[in-house]
Formats: structure tokens, sequence, C-alpha cells
């Protein structure tokens, strides 16, 4: 099955030469997602954690574009720009994992595009979709 390119007019536009998202091998890649609003694509938040809310707002619309939600999420990845946000910014993350929490990786970046406080990439697991026979299909 070859690759499926995802776009949503739900996450930003991406800012440079690389997709919002990518199905390919049965799993969803996102690109990492900042803290842009959609419709304007300036920075949402002052701080770190409420930049982490708009990462996953935005990350949430591309899961969907794949037909995925955070229950299928396996791994993410968050950079940020000080540890000391790490405390605040779990708290928000946390919030959108309402069953078993992913695998995930943070580190401390220098610095991020825009100047944003916070970067979030995630990994998952695109649902098997259930066989429905039409009349077309044989077995």
């Amino acid at each position: 099955m070859p690759k499926q390119i995802l776009s949503t007019k739900g996450a930003p536009t991406a800012v440079g030469p690389y997709s919002q998202g990518v199905v390919a091998g049965g799993f969803l890649y996102t690109s990492g997602a900042i803290p842009l609003d959609p419709a304007t694509g300036e920075v949402v938040g002052k701080t770190a954690a409420e930049q982490a809310v708009r990462c996953m707002k935005n990350l949430e619309a591309v899961l969907a574009a794949g037909g995925c939600t955070f229950a299928d999420v396996v791994k993410t990845t968050l950079y940020l720009v000080n540890l000391a946000d790490f405390q605040t910014v779990n708290q928000e993350y946390a919030k959108f994992f309402t069953a078993a929490p992913p695998a995930r990786s943070t580190v401390e970046v220098k610095g991020l595009v825009k100047g944003v406080l916070v970067e979030i990439d995630m990994t998952a697991l695109v649902p098997e979709k259930p066989f429905v026979p039409t009349p077309n299909d044989v077995r």
C-alpha cells in the first residue's frame, strides 16, 4: 500500500517543505506541531503549557484526518525550550490521553521555529477498518 499524505484545515499549513502527516505501513506519522492557530497562522499562548494545548489540538486534527484518535497514539516526542516547563506541560498533555498514555520522549532544545516554547510529534497505529462486503467483493 502506498503512503498517503495527510492535509487538514484543522491544523496549520506547513511552514516548510513537509506534510502535516503521512500514513504508511499501518502507522500515521505526524510532523512536529507547533502552537499555531490554523486560521491565522499566528502563535497561540504565552506559556509552554498554553502552547502545548494548541499543539495537541493541531495534532488531534491531523490524527483525525488519518482516521485516528489519541487512543491510537503509540509514541510521542515533546521538544521543550526549557525543561523547567516539564511539569506544567505534562499536566496539559495528560488531559488528552484518557486511556493508557503512549510511550514518550521529552528533550530540551536550544530553540524552535517562530520562537515557540513547545513542539510535539506523534506516531499512531491506524485502526484496521472492519471488512464490509459489497456486491463486488469476493472472498
